[in-house]
């Protein structure tokens, strides 16, 4: 093991969990370091996205790369995702039996109001695009399944956040709470205002 590979100051790491594979997770955050638009990274980018030492990123990008799930550009000297991801993700939203039964009525809701509808999961603080339609509508934003935004501040978001239960509620806000940080209390109101237009009117803005 390199001097620097510990798992001391891992903040992915959910502390001592003798069965929890770090290096496992740190193959899988690397994969997450790709964001929408970066078609590219080397590894000190990798490195400095997910705090794992760089030594430990070169052995993870190789391996990565070995398996499919990464692509080498040895011009750039830098990685792109490769067809290996795009696998496991169409076997997940293949298993999803819900897309199947929601599309139609997510279309029909659609066309009828030239809006974009969508079914959404939660991925820690963003929720995930797993099935969208879209109206026939000028200026409607279209955003395709696998985008993703933020739980805090989208209506689709604070919906999901509405149909938690109570404790579960409290365990979020309180993620997110620590995660704005400072900008935490802006947020906080006008989710809270969402709470109440849902209780009122069934829906959320």
């Amino acid at each position: 093991m390199h001097p620097t590979d510990t798992d001391a100051d891992d903040p992915q790491l959910p502390g001592k969990d003798r069965n929890f594979v770090t290096a496992l997770a740190r193959g899988l955050e690397l994969l997450r370091a790709f964001g929408a638009g970066e078609e590219y990274l080397g590894n000190a980018e990798l490195s400095n996205r997910t705090s794992i030492p760089r030594p430990t990123v070169s052995r993870l990008t190789y391996t990565l790369t070995q398996l499919g799930y990464l692509q080498h550009n040895t011009h750039l000297e830098k990685y792109r995702l490769g067809p290996g991801v795009l696998a496991l993700g169409y076997r997940f939203l293949a298993n999803m039996g819900i897309r199947e039964i929601a599309r139609p009525h997510l279309q029909k809701f659609a066309d009828a109001t030239d809006c974009n509808v969508s079914l959404g999961g939660a991925d820690r603080s963003d929720m995930i695009y797993l099935e969208t339609c879209h109206g026939h509508g000028p200026l409607i934003i279209r955003l395709d399944t696998g985008s993703r935004l933020p739980i805090a501040t989208s209506a689709i978001g604070r919906a999901w956040l509405c149909g938690l239960t109570e404790e579960r509620r409290q365990q979020v806000l309180q993620e997110l709470a620590e995660m704005y940080g400072n900008e935490w209390p802006r947020y906080e109101a006008s989710i809270q205002q969402s709470f109440k237009d849902y209780a009122q009117y069934g829906f959320c803005l």
